[in-house]
């Protein structure tokens, strides 16, 4: 891939070289979402037959779940490069426009979190994705005048952990719409083993399961929490991880069996004893909590509802049944 100053604009966070990483690089090494895997390499198949430029791509669910690493994987099965930039980098037309003259044939092109674009420069972007033109406003004022720039094909792959945020031109724009959901503990053992052996620490069947049991559902949260399990094995002298191991990995790390961590049941036993297990408006969790609505609304809740320990009301925040079991406490 060439660089260029427009290399500025695209996110370094996200790796163009994954030969050391533990991210899958085809369809075949990606585990879980099965219907999703083979209705996407329908899809590729059909744009390389044709030696076309694939649809535009829509990835959403919550974070954690493979929405880069699979962006990452359309770009490698098509066979072209891959570039990648993230919303809130683009702050201008200019910024955007550098991007997409920048692109070759085919290439890929990933935003994360896309929901964040601006409005001006969302509306640079249907004529690009629709057209493949680029119509920027050149001068000011009386002297002002529009310019239209062809554009190679290219792939848009969006990624959004909020789809009620994006506009209704941008998303009718995505050919090709993919949600992706939390993973089972069967699947993300799976990932855990398949971690394990390319980080050079094999872990046992029993261990791996109890592992993902308390992941969230989330490959992220899985590999994250294997590697801060090689730590201890290692700090124990032991070359496998075992299901000891995870016990004591757990424990240091105040997760339990179910995944909860330390805000997880803080903000539930905020809700239970603050306001009597609730109703409870996100604004006044997010005070008591010290922490911004979004990251409630993105990354605490969403786990809580598919657990059914909360529910959300149109008065507010409420703890199940399942949710005081879950906490010792009686109702």
């Amino acid at each position: 891939m060439q660089n260029n100053t427009n290399d500025r604009f695209f996110d370094p966070s996200i790796p163009d070289d994954m030969a050391s990483s533990i991210r899958p690089r085809a369809l075949s090494d990606f585990i879980g979402h099965e219907s999703l895997k083979q209705n996407l390499g329908v899809f590729i198949s059909g744009a390389r037959s044709r030696s076309e430029a694939m649809d535009h791509v829509l990835l959403y669910g919550p974070p954690g779940l493979g929405k880069t690493t699979l962006a990452h994987i359309v770009a490698n099965e098509l066979g072209t490069n891959f570039r990648a930039t993230a919303a809130p980098m683009l702050t201008k037309q200019g910024d955007l426009a550098a991007i997409l003259t920048s692109l070759e044939p085919m290439d890929v092109l990933f935003i994360d979190e896309i929901h964040r674009l601006p409005t001006a420069i969302e509306e640079v972007l249907y004529s690009a994705m629709e057209d493949f033109k680029l119509d920027i406003m050149l001068g000011e004022g009386p002297s002002a005048k529009s310019v239209r720039i062809d554009l190679p094909p290219f792939t848009l792959v969006g990624a959004t952990t909020r789809t009620g945020l994006l506009s209704n031109p941008l998303r009718d724009r995505f050919g090709i719409d993919l949600r992706l959901s939390f993973y089972s503990p069967e699947d993300l053992a799976k990932i855990i083993q398949r971690s394990a052996n390319i980080l050079g620490t094999p872990i046992d069947d029993a261990g791996a399961l109890m592992l993902a049991r308390s992941a969230r559902g989330t490959p992220r949260i899985a590999n994250r929490l294997l590697k801060r399990a090689r730590d201890f094995a290692a700090a124990l002298g032991k070359s496998e991880i075992s299901a000891d191991t995870i016990k004591t990995t757990l424990f240091q790390l105040h997760i339990d069996e179910s995944g909860l961590d330390e805000i997880d049941r803080e903000y539930m036993t905020t809700i239970v004893c603050h306001y009597a297990g609730g109703p409870v408006g996100i604004e006044n969790l997010a005070a008591a909590l010290s922490e911004p609505t979004d990251t409630i609304e993105d990354v605490i809740e969403p786990y809580l509802m598919q657990l059914g320990f909360i529910q959300r009301t149109p008065r507010g925040r409420v703890i199940t049944d399942a949710g005081y079991k879950h906490l010792g406490l009686e109702k």
